[in-house]
């Protein structure tokens, strides 16, 4: 494909559909566990909440009941791998469902909306989580794919897919290093080459490698987007978003939108009416301030569209969200 590795300057899971009977046995349940990845991450996660692992870019989460709506965040290329419980995930309109029997993707940062499904205080839901860093798949792609990285099957910045029982064992091998800290020094960037090594042997390999690669369309586009999210409140230039990518208009809207399901326009809204419910929960901004710190001229816009991307208007949705859970700030992953 001509791809070139990232210089240093470029600085569906599955579970249950509504339709299916859950598992009436014990046995069946446990074919949704993986008793060991599970039993490690309950050690570093002791209470609900998401804690990172002593090596960097590696975390345990832990969630004792089903979320009662979507918590909604914009995630970095990252792999995950469910232990115990089940969960959706919303990009754009597409929907996806995976628990143990799947892992999840993300290839590019994606605004998402995901929501626990199954979970209790005796099973929570327990996932392993792995950032990918760029410059380490850039250095094993090149040892994974000698002759050049295959072409990948779909442009979809987020994937889920049968899981790996190797990457598990491999994850749960991680995930227990980290209670001895030296160990996990010095074994623990094998065990996560390990891990890397066998996704990119995977039948999602080829999608993976577009991460390290600077050609690839997709870090053009991931190059777009870290520019529409780190100006997300001023006007969007379609233009000169393509220039960056060094696309046409036409391609690089095409691109876009099979790599993000969302149109450039759409993904900045996502963030802006995101960051805009941060910014009146957690600064208890009222609806036309948090409006126009994100970038809307009009406030009667921003309540529109507010109302139409979390299903209620933004007054009735905080004094809701402060009822519930008067400690609750918005967080950002």
């Amino acid at each position: 494909m001509g791809l070139r590795p990232m210089t240093p300057q470029a600085s569906r899971i599955r579970v249950q559909t509504p339709s299916e009977k859950p598992p009436s046995t014990t046995t069946q349940r446990r074919t949704l566990v993986h008793t060991g990845l599970a039993t490690s991450l309950a050690a570093h996660a002791p209470r609900d909440g998401r804690f990172e692992l002593a090596l960097p870019g590696t975390f345990a989460i832990r969630l004792s009941q089903p979320n009662r709506e979507p918590m909604r965040a914009t995630l970095r290329p990252m792999l995950c791998l469910v232990a115990q419980g089940a969960k959706t995930i919303a990009v754009g309109e597409q929907v996806f469902e995976y628990n143990a029997s799947r892992m999840l993707i993300f290839s590019v940062d994606l605004p998402v909306a995901g929501q626990v499904l199954r979970a209790s205080p005796s099973e929570p839901y327990l996932c392993f989580r792995l950032d990918l860093e760029p410059f380490r798949i850039a250095e094993l792609a090149l040892r994974v794919f000698p002759s050049g990285v295959p072409r990948p099957d779909n442009p979809l910045g987020l994937y889920v897919g049968d899981v790996d029982n190797d990457i598990v064992e491999a994850a749960a091998r991680l995930v227990a290093l980290m209670s001895r800290p030296e160990e996990a020094r010095l074994l623990g960037p094998l065990l996560v080459d390990e891990i890397l090594i066998r996704l990119l042997r995977s039948p999602v390999g080829a999608r993976v490698a577009q991460i390290g690669y600077d050609d690839s369309p997709l870090r053009r586009i991931a190059t777009a987007v870290a520019e529409i999210r780190a100006n997300f409140s001023q006007p969007l230039s379609i233009e000169a978003l393509a220039r960056m990518a060094h696309m046409s208009v036409s391609s690089f809207h095409q691109h876009f939108k099979d790599v993000t399901a969302m149109s450039p326009l759409q993904y900045q809204k996502a963030l802006r009416l995101e960051h805009a419910k941060q910014l009146m929960l957690g600064q208890e901004m009222d609806a036309k301030q948090a409006a126009g710190q994100v970038g809307y001229q009009s406030a009667s816009q921003f309540t529109r569209e507010y109302a139409r991307h979390f299903g209620s208007s933004p007054t009735r949705d905080i004094a809701r969200l402060r009822t519930a859970n008067p400690f609750a700030r918005a967080s950002r992953r």
